[in-house]
């Protein structure tokens, strides 16, 4: 037997030889565990046995070994957040996938969950995330990340809001979700941002009225559009449409008539840029999430 690897051999051994009750301490003493065995293959290596498969074996185990690769969870979890860095999506979504099958009960299990959910985020896949981020939150309640959980739930509504002839579903949604955190949290760092993008989904909802009622108008349903017009003022007073639709909520009713360029108007608005809703509003647009409303690199 090559120089001290019979020291190393005896320490399997005594491992390997632990009753039931010690086996229960060294897993929950994991890394502790990982650290000494990673110790003794440097003292192994120190002995001139670099070559031996004793120690490749060791270091497999803990993760660092040439051929480890993927055969731990942390190993997985660096491999995970190396690639999500870098903007490789779709690759680290792989490693937070395999951790979540593979190794549920591990320490990195939670992580996986949460950057699982937000790979699918940044690939542009929200239904797929919105989902993972509502199973984190169901799963861990109590845990610090729900904020952000929140807050990347309601962004998941706000990234599908279309152009205002659509089902206003989705900005609703994201109306309600927003509303939830801020009155969850009303101290999370994401408070005055969800906010902001909230009043930005009524704005949407409020012109997705006002292409209603010029619908109605065009089909010469008055009374119809009326309704919605005053509806309108009523729910979004502040809304970037309120000027128009008072103007034609004015015509209806002086009994006059709607002018032909109303009735031809079909109106192409749709959810505002971002940066140009904050300035047009005055809102002050704080570095939250700050993923919504612009325009990255091509998502891998």
């Amino acid at each position: 037997m090559a120089p001290g690897l019979g020291f190393v051999s005896r320490a399997l051994f005594l491992l390997a030889k632990m009753d039931e009750r010690d086996m229960i301490f060294a897993k929950q003493s994991c890394r502790l565990l990982r650290a000494c065995v990673l110790a003794l293959a440097m003292m192994t290596a120190g002995a001139g046995l670099s070559g031996c498969a004793t120690m490749d074996t060791m270091l497999d185990w803990v993760g660092f070994g040439s051929g480890s690769g993927s055969a731990t969870p942390e190993a997985l979890a660096m491999e995970g957040m190396e690639k999500f860095n870098r903007g490789k999506y779709s690759a680290a979504l792989k490693s937070f996938v395999e951790i979540k099958d593979r190794f549920p009960f591990s320490e990195v299990a939670l992580l996986a969950e949460l950057k699982a959910a937000d790979a699918n985020y940044h690939l542009d896949k929200f239904s797929e995330a919105r989902l993972l981020y509502e199973e984190f939150e169901a799963n861990h309640p109590t845990n610090e990340a729900v904020p952000y959980v929140l807050f990347q739930i309601a962004l998941c509504y706000y990234r599908q809001i279309g152009t205002t002839d659509r089902d206003p579903g989705n900005a609703q949604n994201a109306v309600q979700a927003f509303a939830r955190l801020n009155r969850a949290y009303p101290r999370s760092p994401y408070f005055i941002e969800a906010s902001s993008r909230s009043l930005a989904a009524l704005d949407f909802l409020a012109q997705h009225e006002f292409s209603v009622a010029t619908f109605y108008l065009r089909t010469d349903e008055d009374k119809q559009a009326q309704g919605r017009l005053e509806y309108l003022l009523a729910r979004y007073p502040a809304s970037s449409v309120r000027l128009q639709a008072a103007e034609l909520l004015a015509q209806l009713k002086s009994g006059k008539g709607i002018e032909k360029s109303w009735r031809r108007f079909v109106p192409t608005i749709s959810l505002p840029d971002w940066n140009s809703f904050t300035s047009a509003f005055g809102i002050l647009q704080d570095g939250g999430g700050g993923s919504a409303g612009s325009a990255g690199p091509a998502k891998e």
